[in-house]
């Protein structure tokens, strides 16, 4: 998926988490609870997070020069990196942080009891609206994989960093949601940390595995089987006998593809050259949602 395809699930999720976010750190403030204030720190994250995605998404676009010949792209994987660090810093220590210091100072909810549990109600509507639409674009693009198969062959961050930050939030308020209402019935604030420190153990867990996805893409990724098949066909349909075929993606939708062929004795450097560009234009109209940089060695046959 391009950049621009995936803007409307980052912008649908901004707007969501910008706008829960005043709501939970207003309900904080009124309530002193610490599952709000650790899903108002998340939300505030999230949002900054989305303004991270964009913010790659446009160093992205950056045209190649001298010192980066093959452009910006890989810019995507490191915005989406940083964003894994900020959920794991600012969403999971945090609410760990809150939830320790909670369940030492315990204090019931005494002022304004329902408006925490008014505010989520109202998150989780918000949540489940900016879930829906980034689960929307990933459909058209994950055809029958598994949204978890989709989410780890996925060469584009966004719409995964996306996903994966709503079904926490998702799962993180109904975790604030437990804690609240267990002290609200019972009077005993450990419950509110203890719904503070389920988030932040979820925020964690989390963040590591986008960590490790993003890293994954940061490190280099070559093209999924699906990719690598059509691009083995494409050379065969040339006429090109490969010896091997290797792969890099440089961005979500730039790849570098270098080949080994195997060529007769006797060829000629025009018959040589004629079979190389054949297959470089067959490869280029079987992938035309990719840029390639199409590298062939020649070698004799053996």
């Amino acid at each position: 998926m391009s950049a621009e395809g995936s803007h409307k699930a980052i912008f649908a999720a901004a707007g969501a988490n910008l706008t829960i976010a005043v709501a939970k750190v207003a309900a904080w403030a009124l309530t002193g609870s610490s599952a709000m204030l650790a899903e108002g720190i998340h939300s505030v994250a999230d949002t900054g997070n989305q303004g991270l995605l964009l913010l790659g998404s446009k160093r992205a676009a950056k045209a190649p020069d001298d010192e980066h010949n093959f452009g910006y792209s890989r810019a995507r994987y490191l915005y989406a990196f940083v964003v894994s660090i900020v959920l794991f810093l600012a969403g999971g220590c945090f609410a760990l942080y809150e939830a320790y210091d909670k369940f030492v100072d315990p204090h019931p909810i005494t002022s304004w009891r329902w408006v925490p549990v008014l505010v989520l109600l109202i998150s989780i509507v918000a949540e489940g609206t900016s879930l829906r639409t980034a689960l929307a674009e990933a459909k058209a693009l994950r055809g029958n994989q598994s949204l978890m198969g989709y989410i780890r062959s996925s060469r584009a961050p966004e719409i995964p960093v996306v996903m994966l930050e709503d079904i926490a939030a998702l799962t993180g308020l109904v975790f604030a949601l437990g804690g609240v209402g267990a002290t609200l019935a019972t009077g005993n604030g450990r419950w509110d940390a203890v719904g503070s420190a389920a988030i932040g153990v979820l925020l964690i867990v989390v963040a590591a595995f986008l960590a490790s996805e993003m890293a994954s893409l940061l490190l280099g990724e070559s093209v999924t089987p699906k990719v690598e098949k059509l691009l083995r066909a494409g050379f065969a349909q040339a006429g090109l006998n490969l010896i091997y075929l290797k792969t890099l993606h440089l961005g979500p939708e730039q790849v570098l593809v270098a080949a080994k062929i195997a060529v007769a004795e006797k060829a000629t450097g025009k018959e040589i050259s004629q079979h190389i560009n054949a297959a470089e234009s067959i490869v280029r109209q079987s992938l035309p949602k990719y840029e390639l940089a199409i590298f062939i060695e020649p070698d004799l046959s053996k």
